[in-house]
């Protein structure tokens, strides 16, 4: 049923975003660091939803086509993942889907922060599967607002003031498109919740 969502929303709500994160980096300028083969934001499972575990399997389909060793690589570094994160993986590791709810947050907060991502090549330190990226990955490094205020990476906005920092924020979806994206991939699909990149990219 995926034929029937209409991909070329997706690709805006990406040109949206993408467009962002250039005007925020031209924004910030010396205090964004964020770099090829830094791989600091690589490390460690995040949520992904719907949306990103649907580019992240359309990317790597398309990467089989092009360079299908690089492909099998990512697949068995998943596969050796879900092996490893299978036994204490905060949800259903038969689906892949995340557990949800107050204490499902809290299992999660300390649950595989030093692993890998898969697509992440170990011997360059770049992302396989760049363009495909989840949106956290897009938005990752200039300041985000969220619940708990203005956040940035670590390693950037070193010595900034918060005057500095709030002149580079960043606005990756100021009308909510991915919300309404998801709802639509939700009813073409039937399935909706998060999992992570390594589940995505074995089912």
């Amino acid at each position: 049923m995926l034929g029937q969502f209409p991909i070329s929303r997706d690709r805006k709500l990406i040109q949206i975003v993408d467009s962002a994160l250039a005007d925020a980096a031209l924004r910030s300028g010396h205090w964004l660091v964020c770099r090829p083969g830094c791989t600091h934001c690589c490390i460690g499972v995040f949520p992904i939803n719907q949306l990103d575990a649907m580019r992240l399997k359309r990317g790597l389909d398309d990467l089989a086509g092009t360079a299908p060793e690089k492909a099998n690589r990512i697949r068995e570094r998943a596969r050796d993942a879900v092996a490893r994160l299978s036994a204490d993986f905060p949800g259903n590791p038969a689906t892949g889907l995340l557990d949800e709810g107050e204490d499902a947050k809290r299992r999660f907060a300390g649950f595989a922060n030093d692993e890998p991502c898969p697509v992440l090549d170990p011997t360059t330190g770049s992302c396989e599967l760049y363009e495909s990226r989840p949106m956290t990955c897009r938005v990752f490094g200039p300041p985000v607002r969220s619940e708990g205020g203005l956040g940035v990476c670590e390693l950037c906005f070193r010595g900034a003031t918060d005057r500095e920092i709030a002149a580079c924020e960043m606005k990756p979806d100021p009308d909510d498109l991915e919300t309404a994206l998801l709802e639509e991939l939700g009813r073409t699909t039937e399935v909706g919740g998060n999992t992570i990149v390594a589940f995505c990219l074995t089912r």
